[in-house]
């Protein structure tokens, strides 16, 4: 099975570098590359083309004009442009393991979709990794992340857990499944059968809204927590705003209740009606 790979990025070249090389190195290969960007300059552009030609990955760059935090439109842009049945959904900034996408293409399933998570680096780890690190994989070694800052944490076991351990502990954990764009998947019809991404919604939660309508449309969710593994590069977070938060989570809510299924603010506003009236 061919899975499109939906990476989201703004202005952070030095991350996604990084996140690429572990793409590169991918178990399961069969896939394309999509780089939702919103708004970034061009040194971005020059970094995905440089990237292209170095690893021979399959690389599409979908670029919108910068306008404030747009992720949900960049990324229904992305999903117009992928080619497979089946979609991963992540960021710039969180570098795979190697055995990520067999991970989401062995677990997925019809009728469900699937919720990882990320494992957070400070940013002195985060800025410690090379290229070499992500390659040979010591990034994702408990001792050498320790060794570069990482502090104990019950959650380092993401990084330990064999597979039987990880598939008991995504059965018994007590986090809530719930779908997450920065470690997610989905097949491709079901997206579109709940018109992608809300874009009215900004920063918070826009990622569980989504999955709200998958739930609401039948489909439900797959922990793959502690065997689909990401690491995740520290950044700051200057578009967070706690109003817009709370917002998102009170329209969360009442989707959730109302059942709805379809956003009147997604995929179909990019596409346009073909001769027959079908949207294509």
């Amino acid at each position: 099975m061919k899975l499109s790979v939906i990476l989201s990025t703004y202005n952070s070249p030095e991350w996604l570098e990084k996140v690429l090389w572990g793409y590169s190195v991918q178990s399961y290969n069969n896939f394309e590359l999509i780089i939702a960007d919103d708004g970034s300059t061009s040194e971005t552009r020059y970094l995905i083309d440089r990237m292209r030609e170095e690893t021979g990955l399959t690389i599409k760059h979908v670029w919108q004009e910068d306008n404030g935090f747009q992720k949900c439109r960049i990324l229904n842009k992305a999903i117009i442009e992928s080619t497979s049945e089946y979609l991963v959904f992540s960021d710039g900034d969180c570098i795979p393991r190697q055995d990520f996408l067999n991970v989401h293409a062995r677990e997925a399933l019809p009728g469900y979709y699937l919720s990882g998570g990320y494992h957070k680096l400070p940013m002195a780890t985060s800025e410690a990794i090379t290229k070499e690190d992500v390659l040979s994989e010591r990034c994702f070694d408990l001792k050498w992340l320790k060794a570069h800052g990482l502090a104990f944490s019950y959650k380092n076991s993401k990084l330990t857990a064999t597979y039987r351990q990880a598939k008991l502990f995504n059965m018994l954990t007590p986090t809530r499944c719930r779908f997450k764009g920065s470690n997610g998947s989905a097949w491709k019809k079901d997206v579109l059968n709940v018109n992608g991404f809300d874009e009215t919604l900004a920063y918070g939660g826009e990622d569980r809204e989504f999955g709200v309508r998958l739930v609401n449309s039948g489909i439900k969710p797959k922990h793959v927590r502690y065997n689909a593994i990401v690491i995740h590069l520290d950044h700051a977070r200057g578009y967070v705003d706690p109003d817009i938060i709370a917002s998102n989570k009170r329209h969360r809510i009442n989707i959730d209740k109302d059942g709805t299924i379809r956003t009147a603010f997604g995929i179909d506003q990019h596409q346009q009606p073909n001769a027959a009236g079908a949207i294509r």
